[in-house]
This record gives structure tokens, sequence and C-alpha cells, in this order.
């Protein structure tokens, strides 16, 4: 499927999805996030194991597109971060590992962008903002991502004051898992995503799925929901071959694909 501001390229098990509107920051309008929403969809349903989230030219997303919401109606501004919303959840929703490889900057939505993958890596160059505290408009959807990284203190700093912390900040709050060298981005994205999707690609599926519905469970309730998650999960043929392969000192050979978990 070609899309109109995005790239999408296939090599092996790793999709890789390109915002691809550098003359406009690659803010987030809402014919991007439709496009978007749309094209994580489908890979969700084929068999890639993972896929890096990435964006070309000199920021990675600026976020909202102000064009959308001048003189909106409520109905209008409503319909905008609804939209927004699917966006941000289909990231989570799918099975495949997702990985966000940052260059640039990202700020508001696509500092929430970042903050909605599951994993994510970035240049050493880059910063990160959800910049509304300075403004008029308070970043209170992008907050929503940024407090399930971060701690409160600092999510509200971040909220409150607008300003940018730059890449090694976002790895000692929690924001990103790592922060390379410009030059090296390309490979330590790759890296970590090629050694998060090895194993059964059916159980890293059940996996994230579990994690997100338990993480903000209570306790007691996130043990009983994970631990008949597990119990199911003990019984795909995927697990009992990676059982039998330990007990018998051999490779194990896994045949269920993400796309079994929707």
């Amino acid at each position: 499927m070609k899309y109109e501001h995005l790239l999408m390229s296939v090599d092996g098990p790793i999709t890789t999805i390109t915002l691809n509107r550098p003359e406009k920051r690659n803010a987030l309008a809402m014919a991007v996030m439709l496009e978007l929403t749309q094209a994580l969809q489908a890979v969700a349903k084929s068999e890639a194991r993972g896929v890096i989230l990435a964006a070309n030219g000199p920021v990675f997303s600026a976020g909202h597109n102000f064009g959308d919401m001048a003189r909106a109606t409520l109905e209008q501004a409503r319909e905008l971060f609804a939209v927004c919303t699917v966006m941000m959840d289909a990231i989570q929703a799918m099975p495949q590992v997702v990985i966000a490889r940052v260059h640039a900057l990202a700020t508001a939505a696509g500092c929430q962008l970042v903050a909605s993958c599951d994993l994510a890596v970035a240049a050493d160059s880059a910063g990160f903002a959800i910049p509304g505290g300075k403004g008029g408009l308070f970043c209170h959807t992008p907050l929503v991502a940024l407090a399930r990284n971060l701690g409160r203190k600092r999510a509200l700093e971040m909220a409150f004051t607008g300003d940018a912390i730059d890449a090694t900040t976002a790895v000692q709050w929690g924001l990103i898992n790592r922060a390379v060298p410009a030059d090296q981005l390309e490979v330590a994205t790759l890296d970590l995503i090629t050694r998060a999707t090895r194993g059964s690609a059916l159980s890293k599926a059940l996996g994230k799925q579990g994690f997100y519905r338990q993480i903000d469970l209570p306790q007691d309730a996130a043990y009983r929901y994970a631990v008949e998650l597990m119990a199911t999960a003990a019984m795909t043929p995927d697990a009992q071959e990676g059982i039998r392969a330990f007990l018998e000192k051999r490779h194990a050979q896994y045949t269920q694909g993400p796309e079994e978990a929707i």
C-alpha cells in the first residue's frame, strides 16, 4: 500500500514506518494521524515481528498541527484528539514490538508518540519536550503517555515548564532506553529491536498485551490476571516446544506468528 505522508519498508521480520513530511516538521495533522493509524493496523495483521517508527527531516515530530485547531469547533477538537488517541493506542494494541528511532527533536504529541512506543532509542543530539506549559494550551493528552513513562514529579516538570530535555536526561528519566551518537542510531535501534523480537513471536505478542493490561492494575489484580495469562500461554504449541527444547538441550523451532495473538 502506498501512503502520502509515510514511507514503509520491510527488511525480513522488521517493518520500518517513517514519517515523511520534513517540510512540515512531521506535524501530526489529521491526515497524517489517520494514515499512520492505518499503517499500524495493517502491520499488526502481518507476519512482521518488530516495527521501527522513524522520521525524515530536521525534526522527529513537532506534534499537532495548529492549523487543525485554529478556529475549530468543540466537536472538531474532540475528533482531532480522539483520532490521536486511537493512533497512540494502536501502537500498544498491535502484537509486534514497536521501537521509536528518534534522530531529532520530538515535541508535544511527537513526544507522546515516542512515549507510546514499547522501546525507544535516540541520537544523543535529540531532544524531548511537551511545550504547552509555556503557552496557552497545556499538553493534557501528551502528559498521559509521559506520566506512564516518567515519575510524577518529572512528568509534571516537563508539562509545567515546557522545557526540552536532552537525550541523556531522557534516558535517566525513563523516557527512552538509550542515547547513542547520531551515526550509530540506526545500528543501535536495529540491535535492540532484533534482540527484543527473538524467540517465539506469539509469546512476545502475548507478553506485550499482558504488560499493558496489568501495569495499571492493583498488585493483587495484576497477579490474578498474569497467573491466568501465563497458565493459558503455557498451553500454546510454542510454549510447549520451548519447554521440550530446554529439557532436550536443543534449539527450539517456533511456528506461531504474532498475528495469532490478535
